[in-house]
């Protein structure tokens, strides 16, 4: 099975597509597949469009949290709650591409655990650019682990790589480090990036 773990805060807009997205990425595959929501305090009405969904598709699960925790905590009761042997993360903005799932996944299947997207075209405003160039530059120098976009959401992992990772703070920007310093193969691949349509970026300098 498949799981593929969503975290959000505040994107009722753009639930109901991204799940048709994703269902459209992978029931062709014939392979089982889940998609995991972690609302992550929400406050727009997010967790009744979850509702829904989880009513109207068995492989719907979701995963409230009581306020808003941050996206690794999120991440963190997605991995715990999966049941795939493999499992994706993509935003919910939809910003990321489901239709990108099937090439991480033929990645992983050339013998990696962990395969990361890499947005080279970012439909993104000047700073928001900028200070992703700057972090992930910084991060590449000090790490060693030289990828292009580690901050990226959109993953591919074996679910081994994620059972027992703490993570905490802004450690799931880190995520592909951490794996690496495991001893996991790490890959990177181009992935498509597209423009926010609903809500609004919660992205700061810091």
């Amino acid at each position: 099975m498949i799981s593929v773990v969503v975290p959000l805060l505040n994107e009722a807009g753009s639930l109901d597509e991204l799940y048709a997205e994703i269902a459209a990425a992978l029931e062709p595959r014939g392979e089982a597949f889940e998609v995991v929501f972690v609302d992550d305090g929400s406050t727009d009405g997010s967790i009744s469009v979850l509702t829904r969904l989880h009513d109207e598709h068995s492989n719907v699960v979701v995963v409230r949290l009581r306020r808003n925790f941050g996206k690794a905590a999120a991440l963190k009761a997605g991995f715990l709650e999966a049941r795939g042997e493999i499992i994706v993360t993509i935003d919910a903005d939809l910003q990321d591409d489901p239709a990108e799932i099937p090439q991480l996944l033929a990645k992983l299947d050339e013998g990696f655990d962990l395969v990361s997207g890499w947005k080279t075209r970012r439909n993104d405003p000047f700073l928001r650019r900028l200070f992703s160039r700057i972090f992930n530059r910084t991060t590449a120098l000090i790490s060693g682990v030289r990828l292009h976009d580690v901050n990226c959401g959109l993953k591919a992992y074996r679910a081994e790589v994620v059972e027992g990772m703490r993570l905490y703070g802004e450690l799931h920007r880190f995520i592909p480090v951490l794996a690496a310093y495991q001893g996991y193969r790490v890959a990177e691949i181009p992935v498509n990036h597209r423009a926010r349509q609903h809500g609004r970026s919660r992205y700061g300098p810091e």
